[in-house]
């Protein structure tokens, strides 16, 4: 009896800790830094952009675009405190691939920004921008 009771707890403890990683995994956060305000990433930290040509619904960015600007997409979002579930949903780009959206608007990543808390990408070209989720869409 004491070997399955273990065995019980082992498997609930792994179930828990692998649920928890996954929701971690598919975290979308809001973070501060000085001198760029509060602004959304991924679950590493990672930042995220919008591309002021875009639209509702729709992706601008195309072809070599999306070396610079890669999409960001996850099947499902877990939004962490002072973000919406509903903020998020997924378009499918004129490439057939699929793009996560914040209010509508595509999200991306910077191909320069190589770890947490890099905001290259802010203001390149005055096109491309971080979110500010109280502040979005401008």
């Amino acid at each position: 009896m004491k070997k399955v009771t273990c065995i019980f707890f082992a498997a609930t403890f792994a179930l828990v800790f692998a649920t928890a990683a996954l929701a971690d995994h598919h975290a979308v956060k809001i973070v501060k830094k000085e001198g760029i305000g509060n602004y959304l990433t991924d679950a590493g930290g990672m930042t995220l952009y919008w591309f002021v040509k875009d639209s509702s619904g729709q992706s601008a960015c195309v072809n070599g675009c999306l070396e610079k600007w890669p999409a960001y997409y996850r099947a499902e979002v877990a939004p962490q405190a002072g973000i919406s579930a509903e903020d998020f949903a997924t378009i499918s780009r004129s490439d057939g691939q699929k793009q996560t959206t914040f209010r509508g608007y595509p999200l991306y990543y910077f191909f320069k920004d190589q770890m947490a808390g890099d905001t290259k990408g802010q203001g390149v070209k005055n096109v491309w921008y971080v979110i500010d989720p109280a502040d979005f869409p401008k």
